[in-house]
């Protein structure tokens, strides 16, 4: 599971450095973006091999650009975990509508993520 890709898109600094640092720290190779565009842009470029991604991004929100790439052909299989804040049960219902591989909630339990992690690479 160490050294596989993982592209993680968040427009909040802070939990953008907090979870760079933790998910290094767990051996992972880490991209970043900070808006959806971004983000649909490094998928296509870099071809990660898992994809943590906020819902409330700029540009392009979470939800659309999970729905995008898990009707694409050449990004479906990338397991998508949505990262987020809001823990209403309809957000977490749109998450499974549009493919989202996995639902975590802010803030998060550090062993939580990585065993999702764990669990979608395998």
């Amino acid at each position: 599971m160490k050294d596989k890709k993982i592209l993680l898109i968040e427009d909040e600094p802070d939990v953008l450095k907090t979870s760079l640092i933790f998910l290094e720290s767990e051996g992972f190779k880490v991209i970043t973006a900070t808006d959806g565009i971004e983000g649909l842009h490094k998928t296509r470029s870099e071809n990660p091999d898992l994809i943590i991604m906020d819902i409330m991004l700029p540009k392009l929100d979470g939800y659309k650009l999970c729905r995008m790439l898990k009707f694409d052909e050449k990004y479906k299989h990338i397991p998508i975990i949505l990262f987020t804040a809001r823990a209403q049960e309809s957000d977490e219902q749109m998450g499974k509508e549009v493919g989202a591989d996995a639902y975590i909630m802010k803030p998060f339990e550090p062993q939580v993520l990585i065993e999702k992690i764990g669990e979608l690479l395998k």
